[in-house]
This record gives C-alpha cells, sequence and structure tokens, in this order.
C-alpha cells in the first residue's frame, strides 16, 4: 500500500501558520513513508471562496518548499462525483429526504433542550414515505444509532464517539448541493488517502466521516489530530498573536527553513536539539510523538529561530531567498560585491532578511545622504582631516586586502592620537551613510578600493559644504 496523505485548505483567506504546520506534518508523514503528499482546494464554498486565496495557499506552499506530488486537485470540479454517490446512498436507504422546515427544527432543538436532553435531530422524516408539495429536501444520511464509532488516533490514541450522541447528518443541503463532511469522504476515497493528519478541530467531524466511508463500503483512512496552536496567552491563535500568512512572514525576512523548523517544534520535541534542516526533520520527525496539549506561539522563538538558521544554512541558499528582498528594494547587484561575501559578513548581525537588506544595500547603492544623528556624532572636530589621510593613503594602496586597509586605520589613529573609532566610524558614515557595518577593514575589501575614494572624497566635499553653510 503507498501511503497518502494530503492538505485539504479551503481558499477563503490566507494560509495562516496553523495549516502550514499541519501541512508540514503530512507532508513529512508522506516522505518518510516513501509515499505521496496532495493538496486538495476545498473550494466548494462558492460565496467565500476566492482565486486571491487559492492564488495565496499556492504561492505558500510553494515558498516552504511542501512540495505536492500531484498537480492541486480543486473539489470543486468533482461536485457530479460527490452527487453520484448521494444518489447512491438514497438508492440503498442508507440516506433520506428531509423537509423538516427551519421553524420545525427549531421547535424540535427547544424541545429538547426544555426536557434536558441535547438537542439533536429526532429523525421523523426517516419514516417518510411521501414528499412534502412544494418543498425542496434535503438529504440526510443515517447515522447508526447503537454502539460506537472509534478509531486509533495516530497522535491522541484511542477514539470513541457513542452513536447515540450523533444525529442524522445533512448531506446535500436543499438545492442539491452536497455539504462538507460529505464531499470530503468521498475524496478522500477517491483520491486514495490512506492517513489523514489535521488539526484536532476536527475531531468531531471524524465519526460521521467513517460512518459515511463504511456505509459506502470503504475502509476509512488512518486518522491523526494535531493540536491547536494557541497565543501566548492561552487564547485562541489571533492576528494580534502573529496569525498572519505564511507569506508575511516571507514579507519580514523569515527564510521557509526557519518557520517550517518553529512550527516543527511547537508540539514536537527531539531531545534537547531545537534548530533542524529540512533533512533532520525527515529523519527524526514521528507523528506519534506529537504532543496532545495546545502549543503556544512565540514570535520572538520564532525570530530566533531565524537567526540560528540565518547563521548556519549555505549562503547560496539564502541567497536565494534573500534576492527577492534585494529585488524588492531595487538593489542591482552588478557591479558590487560578491552577496555571498556579504551574507558570510554580514549573518551574524542580523535576524532577517529585511535586517540584512537595510545593512548590506550601501554596498551596491551609494548613500543619497547621510543619517543625521551620524552626521553630528561623528563628522566632526577631526573627522574631515582623518578622511582625507584616509583618501591619501587608500590611494597609495597597491594591496587591497583587510590586512593593509587596517593597518593605515590604526596608523592615523596613532599618528592622530585618536581612539580607533574616531577614525573607523567618520569612515562608515562616509561609504554606507550611517554609523553601522561590518568590521571596518571586512567592509572596506567587499566595497572596493575605487567605491572606498569615491565615498570617502564625496563626503568630504558634504563636510566642506556643511561647515560654509
Amino acid at each position: 500500500m503507498t501511503v497518502t496523505t494530503r492538505f485539504a485548505p479551503s481558499p477563503t483567506g490566507y494560509l495562516h501558520i496553523g495549516g502550514a504546520r499541519t501541512a508540514l506534518y503530512s507532508w513529512l508523514y508522506a516522505k518518510q513513508q516513501g509515499g505521496q503528499f496532495v493538496l486538495r482546494i476545498e473550494d466548494t464554498d462558492r460565496e467565500r471562496s476566492t482565486e486571491e486565496s487559492v492564488q495565496a495557499i499556492l504561492d505558500g506552499m510553494r515558498w516552504l518548499g511542501l512540495d505536492a506530488d500531484q498537480d492541486p486537485v480543486f473539489q470543486s470540479q468533482r461536485i457530479e462525483r460527490h452527487k453520484e454517490l448521494i444518489d447512491q446512498l438514497l438508492a440503498e436507504d442508507k440516506a433520506y429526504h428531509c423537509y423538516c422546515s427551519k421553524d420545525e427544527l427549531d421547535a424540535m432543538r427547544e424541545k429538547a433542550r426544555a426536557d434536558g436532553k441535547k438537542p439533536m435531530y429526532d429523525e421523523r422524516c426517516r419514516k417518510r414515505t411521501e414528499p412534502v408539495p412544494g418543498v425542496d429536501p434535503v438529504v440526510r444520511f443515517k447515522s447508526p444509532g447503537r454502539g460506537k464509532t472509534a478509531w486509533d488516533d495516530l497522535i491522541k490514541g484511542r477514539v470513541a464517539f457513542a452513536n447515540k450522541e450523533l444525529d442524522d447528518l445533512i448531506i446535500a443541503r436543499s438545492d442539491g448541493s452536497p455539504t462538507y463532511n460529505f464531499v470530503v469522504v468521498v475524496d478522500d476515497l477517491d483520491m486514495g488517502i490512506t492517513h489523514c493528519i489535521r488539526g484536532d478541530d476536527h475531531v468531531n467531524n471524524t465519526p460521521r466521516q467513517i460512518q459515511i466511508m463504511e456505509a459506502l463500503g470503504r475502509t476509512p483512512p488512518t486518522y491523526g489530530h494535531a493540536p491547536m496552536i494557541l497565543g501566548s496567552d492561552g487564547a485562541r491563535l489571533s492576528k494580534r498573536h502573529g496569525a498572519v500568512s505564511v507569506m508575511a512572514y516571507r514579507d519580514e525576512g523569515y527564510l521557509p527553513e526557519a518557520l517550517l523548523n518553529y512550527l516543527v517544534r511547537l508540539g514536537w520535541s527531539h531531545g534537547d536539539q531545537e534548530i533542524f534542516t529540512p533533512e533532520e526533520m525527515l529523519e527524526h520527525f514521528k507523528v506519534e510523538q506529537v504532543q496532545k496539549g495546545a502549543g503556544a506561539f512565540n514570535p520572538s522563538k520564532l525570530a530566533w529561530t531565524n537567526h540560528q538558521h540565518l547563521q548556519t544554512m549555505d549562503p547560496a541558499r539564502v541567497l536565494q531567498h534573500w534576492q527577492w528582498h534585494l529585488d524588492k528594494a531595487g538593489v542591482d547587484l552588478a557591479g558590487g560585491p560578491d552577496p555571498i561575501a556579504v551574507i558570510k559578513s554580514q549573518r551574524e548581525r542580523c535576524k532577517t532578511l529585511v535586517e540584512m537588506t537595510e545593512k548590506s544595500v550601501f554596498f551596491w547603492a551609494p548613500p543619497s545622504d547621510y543619517v543625521e544623528k551620524a552626521v553630528k556624532k561623528w563628522l566632526k572636530g577631526d573627522a574631515q582631516a582623518v578622511l582625507e589621510d584616509l583618501h591619501t593613503q587608500f590611494l597609495a594602496l597597491d594591496d587591497w586586502q583587510p590586512e593593509s586597509i587596517q593597518a593605515v586605520v590604526n596608523g592615523i589613529a596613532e599618528s592622530r592620537e585618536l581612539g580607533l573609532g574616531k577614525v573607523a566610524q567618520p569612515i562608515r558614515v562616509a561609504i554606507s551613510g550611517d554609523a553601522v557595518s561590518p568590521p571596518i577593514d571586512e567592509t572596506l575589501t567587499l566595497l572596493g578600493q575605487e567605491q572606498t575614494l569615491t565615498r570617502i572624497a564625496k563626503c568630504v566635499e558634504f563636510m566642506k559644504a556643511r561647515a560654509d553653510a
């Protein structure tokens, strides 16, 4: 048997982190078993489903690297198949038409509450033999009234529901459109889903889906229900906790590998290891070891995880993700330093790719002006003379290497009896517009001799003009 898992989001919004974790768990399980991972877009809610949401889901899955093994399946394209099996259940007396009006159903529920009972459908239309003129009926599934519906959950263990607690589920609306719990069953069966890993908000749906599958003469898949992700305050995760689109994390400069690492650890552990590459996740993850309790989303821990990946990931892989941010910032890499070298220089001091972009743009684009705070602090006193000395000595350098650059900086600091900062900081302002950069010898080596000289000369002219103003 080929293991087949699925991720089945509804395109009524963006792909959020809870959905991303469910997709990750399903993807990991399928890959570990040498199986198939399928993406199904559950777009039967035509009023709320949008093309923008479909694209957001596809973009999010692609960015995360959770590639499906076949083209996405769109549930809305399978409606005729769903209706075919509803007709089959009707023909086999495993479903029936219900003509009850909304007022009847409301009165039924109120009476049950008044009697201290659970408000459930009382099956009155099971015995109806004639249609009600002028009424478009719904279709209800005949739920077994006795015994239990149970399964061995991959995460939660043995789960059982008393069938008397499950009333006759509506599987088709009065307009003939099939309902969620029915179409999910048909699609899972037709797509050969062997293992269904999803959030535990679906636990109450599972016994109903198992009953329908068995009524269709099929064996249900193995289920695994992962706990919900909560905010740090224990409330259901929302935008105020950071529950935004997966693609928003890309925009904020997170690496997809870091986000996946954080999500896999949000409910699962492997000893004390915190940082996992995708390959290590595939090696060590065990869905059976996912905790039963809800995990709490911690943005600070996510930022820490991202920083760890920035520092340890292959710089060429980092560049693949960084390129999007550089393009967005309008950075042209032509004629500048090797971006791989810049990544190696910057990654220890940058937590996100956005921060790396902001701190590195100057390598390829000269500053259009200077940060006023840095000007007031560092472009004063001997700074102009220092920059002029640096320009003269840098111009004479035949070997543009970190050692020779640092020797010039040290020599000028010593000859002028200045602290090293009073030499290095004016250079930083001159070349970057601000007083923050990697070590000065490293920065100037990356920038190159020609650009260094040009920017120092421009800054000297700026200081002269400011003094004359």
